[in-house]
């Protein structure tokens, strides 16, 4: 089953609570494709052109983090039954990752429960840092302790906050090289932090490829002992302990180093819709099959992976 884990969606009424919780870029994110009523009509559309059967949808980055715990556990809940709803209305097009209300433990431990337990959610939606803090912060540790009692899906996806350094935010590289920085970044903490190996019954996705760490874990391996020596394991052996979406704007070069560095079967298909639209989400699709990708691995990445690692559409594939 061809399933897009890299998809966004988002309500007005969402987007509100988030500017009441002072999310400056919240605005941004309306009318720009990854809404309700006539937005969502031309995404199903669109899922139809590519071939997309199913998409796995996620409010990150707008995900609805804030210093008032009671406006983001508000703005949680709502994002999390409109997903539900969504879902009911559409079963064999959307699923859904559940939003947490951080950076308020418990309060985001009661909303994962809520949402995996009562709106039996496929999984759970962070950002690559919270509020500027890194998620493997002590203060985050019972979140991550929780998810790996349930074996649960974790998604991250970057917070577009320039890997919290004015070098990228401002020279204008927020998205084109602070995104995949943050990706980076976030995936090296996890490593040098043995949260793959501590806890291993999350299943953790990453965005956007890994960002640049398929070039970097030969670095990673060879300088991980001397830098960061308390790591339990070598990078290499960790980053094959997660997975990985294909979000690579059609740069088959980047695709092929990802297979290359982690394997296909760590792969999964994303589109990042709505900001790969039109022509452009096509491509997220189609490149995947490009001459120079195995066909073998490009079957995997786009119609086996996702369905086997989140348990969807596989009663489909019987014979």
């Amino acid at each position: 089953m061809r399933i897009d884990v890299h998809a966004h969606y988002w309500t007005e009424e969402y987007l509100d609570l988030l500017v009441d919780l002072g999310k400056a870029d919240a605005g941004a994110a309306r009318g720009i494709g990854a809404g309700g009523g006539a937005e969502l009509e031309a995404r199903l559309r669109l899922m139809d052109r590519a071939g997309v059967q199913m998409q796995v949808l996620s409010a990150c980055p707008q995900s609805p983090y804030g210093e008032d715990g009671t406006k983001a556990t508000t703005a949680a809940t709502l994002i999390n039954d409109q997903y539900a709803a969504l879902v009911e209305r559409y079963p064999d097009r959307f699923r859904a990752f559940a939003a947490l209300p951080m950076p308020h433990p418990e309060e985001s431990i009661g909303e994962l429960r809520r949402a995996l337990d009562e709106l039996d959610m496929t999984g759970v939606a962070m950002n690559t840092s919270v509020l500027g803090r890194a998620l493997v912060e002590p203060d985050f540790e019972p979140v991550f302790a929780e998810l790996n009692r349930r074996g649960a899906v974790l998604y991250l996806h970057p917070a577009g906050n320039s890997a919290c350094t004015p070098l990228i935010g401002n020279y204008h590289l927020t998205w084109m090289v602070g995104a995949p920085v943050e990706d980076t970044i976030s995936i090296m903490q996890l490593i040098t932090h043995g949260i793959p190996a501590r806890y291993p019954d999350i299943k953790i996705i990453n965005s956007h490829l890994g960002g640049a760490l398929p070039m970097l874990l030969q670095r990673a391996d060879d300088q991980y002992r001397w830098e960061a020596p308390d790591t339990p394991e070598p990078p290499s052996v960790a980053a094959r302990r997660m997975w990985y979406d294909t979000v690579g704007h059609g740069h088959v070069p980047a695709l092929r180093c990802a297979i290359d560095s982690f394997g296909a079967d760590r792969l999964l298909l994303g589109t990042d819709f709505p900001y790969e639209n039109g022509d452009t989400f096509v491509r997220a699709v189609d490149y995947i099959n490009d001459p120079q990708i195995d066909p073998g691995a490009a079957r995997a990445i786009l119609d086996q992976n996702a369905s086997a690692l989140l348990g969807i559409g596989q009663e489909r594939t019987l014979p």
